[in-house]
C-alpha cells in the first residue's frame, strides 16, 4: 500500500533510535583515543620484524587503532552474514 502525506509516524526521540544506540559507545571510544593518540607527540623506536622505525608515538598508536577497527569492522560484518543466511529447505 502507498504511504501518502497524511500518514503519520510515532516520533522516536534521536537517542532511542536503534542505529544511535549502537554509533554512541563507539563515538565515544574513538573521541578519548584519539585525544591520547595525540597527547602522546614523543618520537619512539619501533622494530617491524626486522627493521627499526623511528617514528612519533601518536602514529604508530593511530596506526594500531585503524587496525583494530578494521578488525571489529570485518569481524562484525563476518557475524552479520553468518546470521542471515539461512538453509535451503
Amino acid at each position: 500500500m502507498a504511504r501518502t502525506g497524511t500518514d503519520k509516524q510515532p516520533h522516536t526521540p534521536f537517542l532511542s533510535r536503534p542505529g544511535v544506540r549502537r554509533l554512541t559507545p563507539f563515538v565515544l571510544i574513538t573521541a578519548i583515543a584519539l585525544v591520547f593518540i595525540f597527547q602522546n607527540r614523543a618520537n619512539t623506536e619501533i622494530r617491524l620484524l626486522i627493521p627499526k622505525v623511528t617514528m612519533p608515538l601518536w602514529g604508530a598508536l593511530l596506526i594500531a587503532w585503524g587496525l583494530g577497527v578494521l578488525a571489529c569492522v570485518f569481524m562484525v560484518r563476518r557475524r552479520r552474514d553468518r546470521h542471515t543466511r539461512r538453509p535451503d529447505v
